[in-house]
């Protein structure tokens, strides 16, 4: 099989830049090993298409070569092409226009003469690389009329890449998509109000969400100083790195039960809630610094985020019921509750038989444990929050 001339530094590179692309779950990394393939194969673009256009959506490519920016970032650009001479292809084989057709009848498609000639593309090297319970994503090489045709040699090298940007793909698909339910997870326990903190084993902060910031913010029982969590009072504060040493301590790669205190508050608010509980770890790795752990944190006074919008779907109630209800879930009287809605009791009143008869409760204390258990809060945007 004819090889083509390449270093294995230059060949190390490029099967390292695909593994480091796939570990990348912004994306933004995939243009480096598409440019060193560009390179080694003196290509005027090389194009990663992702998806091909359906009725009124346009495809998605990845792509680098002659005329488009340079940056250290990839770019994601349209695809519009659906009837071209390489679709349907067998999967995971290199091919060239040769395979498809002669160069006569390559040179009058109305590909070629509508596309393919003006971005300069003569020369055609295309794999439809097949990816586990995905589908396949179309890798195309291509130069100018003025290079030579691809060689057996450069279709053999794209073959050993196959695999690789199989394996490449997937991972990068599988952290995507894992990383994502993370992310969905993490914006579900933030919309019922709960504050998470990620700290290491040594009680240093190193993400926290936006109800999180919200409590350090205030200063009003936990605050962070030099970067590590911390409690305002000398006692809890003492507690509070004995559950975290502790925590880590009885980790172990074992199942612990969380550890939990109360956090006191110089505002003389009801004390924060506070749990503390290790993210499993496989301890592969030797050396500190590997464990982190979650704390959850409740502020018991805290205005609940239902949803407007979802509370008037989920129980059928108009906007001044809907408002009304969600007062009273904030702890609200309902004399209160109409004052802050600048309305006369008789009208909160009269809204309240209302929402009474619409969700079937008779008590307002059923009523605030009606929403506060409803899934209203999990459609609240919590990107304008706080």
């Amino acid at each position: 099989m004819a090889q083509l001339d390449i270093s294995l530094d230059a060949y190390n590179e490029l099967i390292n830049a695909l593994y480091e692309a796939s570990a990348d779950t912004s994306s933004s990394s995939w243009n480096i090993p598409l440019k060193l393939i560009q390179s080694i194969l003196q290509a005027n673009y090389v194009t990663l298409i992702l998806k091909v256009p359906e009725e009124d959506d346009l495809g998605l490519m990845i792509a680098v070569g002659e005329g488009l920016e340079e940056g250290d970032t990839v770019q994601h650009l349209p695809y519009q092409y659906k009837l071209t001479p390489f679709a349907d292809q067998p999967l995971d084989t290199v091919l060239t226009v040769a395979d498809f057709m002669d160069e006569n009848e390559w040179k009058n498609s109305s590909y070629r003469e509508h596309w393919c000639e003006k971005n300069n593309i003569y020369h055609v090297l295309t794999a439809d690389i097949s990816t586990p319970n995905v589908g396949h994503l179309r890798f195309r090489v291509t130069r100018t009329d003025a290079q030579e045709d691809f060689s057996q040699a450069d279709k053999a090298f794209v073959e050993l890449l196959i695999p690789h940007f199989r394996r490449a793909i997937t991972t990068f698909l599988q952290l995507y998509s894992s990383a994502s339910l993370g992310s969905l997870y993490s914006r579900a326990i933030g919309r019922l109000s709960i504050a998470t903190i990620t700290i290491d084993e040594h009680g240093k902060v190193l993400d926290k969400n936006v109800f999180a910031s919200h409590i350090l913010d205030a200063e009003d029982g936990l605050k962070i100083i030099g970067g590590k969590l911390t409690a305002q009072d000398n006692s809890d504060n003492r507690e509070l790195k004995r559950l975290i040493k502790a925590t880590f301590a009885n980790a172990d790669g074992k199942q612990t039960m969380p550890e939990a205190m109360s956090i006191t508050r110089p505002s003389g608010e009801i004390a924060l809630g506070v749990v503390i509980e290790v993210i499993p770890s496989l301890g592969w790795a030797e050396g500190k610094g590997q464990n982190k752990a979650v704390i959850y944190i409740r502020d018991a006074v805290g205005k609940s985020t239902t949803s407007i919008e979802i509370s008037k779907k989920l129980f059928g109630l108009t906007p001044a019921e809907t408002a009304l209800s969600l007062q009273l879930t904030n702890g609200l009287s309902l004399e209160e509750a109409a004052e802050e809605l600048n309305i006369r009791r008789n009208t909160a009143r009269a809204h309240l038989r209302s929402i009474f008869s619409k969700t079937g409760v008779r008590r307002q204390t059923e009523l605030v444990r009606l929403f506060l258990n409803s899934v209203a809060a999990l459609g609240y945007d919590d990107r304008n929050s706080l």
